[in-house]
């Protein structure tokens, strides 16, 4: 696996699966042209640009070069770094036809040129920071956050006091926190929630 310094942003949830497999890192997808009406998640991604970059990689379509540009407008602090895949035509193996443009996306690329173009466009980190304390599941669960009845509710409270999207999963959460904050932070939010 991958481990990479920025964030990786992608179009849809099977983008995000199949990088999931090769990449050590967060994974945040747009949804698709949803991100034109999604005001927290761009301002997600411009917090996670402002911490420690974002790394694009959409499609080469028409769409995906449409979701880049916006996603590159909308930031204007911070590193926007790109990653662009071929043209190879086909397609792919969940779906019954041909896109319209008939290219491959990103879930169809092999995984090999894949992780090439990862490795080139982005900061390969040399080390997990092992010495910098995470935030954890168990921490979710201690705190409340998960396993409990109100967990859900607290969660949406946690999610609004840092404007982050209210449909993270849980597993996403974790990896946004550990990105945009300290685990002294986190603790500190805690207490106010």
């Amino acid at each position: 696996m991958i481990k990479v310094k920025e964030a990786i942003i992608v179009e849809g949830r099977y983008d995000r699966i199949k990088l999931s497999q090769l990449i050590n890192g967060l994974i945040i997808d747009v949804g698709g042209f949803r991100i034109f009406k999604d005001k927290k998640k761009i301002d997600l991604i411009r917090t996670l640009a402002e911490k420690n970059g974002v790394l694009v990689l959409t499609d080469s379509d028409h769409a995906g070069f449409m979701i880049r540009n916006y996603i590159t407008g909308s930031v204007q602090k911070g590193t926007v770094k790109h990653a662009y895949i071929p043209d190879i035509y086909g397609k792919e193996k969940r779906k019954n036809k041909f896109s319209k443009e008939g290219k491959l996306g990103v879930e169809g690329i092999p995984d090999n040129v894949l992780e090439d173009i990862i490795k080139n466009a982005s900061s390969i980190s040399q080390s997990d920071n092992l010495n910098i304390k995470k935030i954890t599941k168990l921490d979710f669960y201690v705190d409340g956050l998960t396993g409990r009845d109100n967990s859900s509710q607290k969660r949406k409270s946690l999610l609004k006091c840092l404007s982050l999207p209210e449909h993270l999963s849980q597993n996403s959460l974790i990896n946004v926190l550990n990105t945009i904050i300290t685990y002294e932070q986190y603790r500190e939010v805690i207490k106010k929630i």
